[in-house]
């Protein structure tokens, strides 16, 4: 009997070591958030998977939690989110998404974008929570993506500070 513990005892522990580094160590891409709830993330750890920027700090940051697999999937800038979603055929029904708000800090699902931020990919779209003259929805936001009507275009970004300007 003593035998038996002296040989089991240390495996427990190593597999119980193993399990807890495992769990420490674990990429927040990799946690089935079945909750849907935004996840903390350390800056520089995860990679936004359509622009493939380290996400550094949470300012325009967008968290996606695709409903199939319950997987968070995490952007530095809303434009990012949108063209994300549509190379892989997902629609609002088919995901969570909360947006860092510029306004009050904190992560939001229903939110309203300003056209001319200096978001981390140049698309222009910050998410507020409390809506201003000049702001959009998200369906329009997304339209303007696919348009490629956002800041990144010369021609739209003359005419949007043009605009401000006035």
């Amino acid at each position: 009997m003593k035998k038996a513990f002296l040989i089991l005892f240390p495996i427990v522990i190593l597999i119980a070591a193993f399990v807890y580094i495992q769990k420490t160590n674990q990429k927040a891409t990799d946690i089935e958030n079945s909750q849907r709830v935004p996840l903390d993330v350390k800056d520089n750890t995860v990679q936004d998977p359509q622009c493939h920027m380290f996400i550094v700090g949470k300012d325009y940051t967008v968290q996606v939690i695709t409903h199939s697999d319950n997987k968070t999937h995490f952007f530095d800038d809303p434009g990012c989110a949108v063209l994300w979603m549509d190379a892989n055929g997902l629609t609002r029904k088919d995901v969570t998404i909360w947006f860092y708000t510029v306004d009050t800090k904190k992560w939001v699902k229903d939110v309203y974008f300003s056209i001319y931020d200096r978001t981390p990919m140049l698309y222009g779209f910050g998410a507020y929570e409390k809506k201003r003259d000049g702001f959009i929805d998200y369906e329009e936001m997304k339209l303007r993506m696919r348009r490629g009507e956002n800041m990144t275009n010369p021609k739209i970004r003359k005419k949007i500070l043009k605009g401000i300007q006035k």
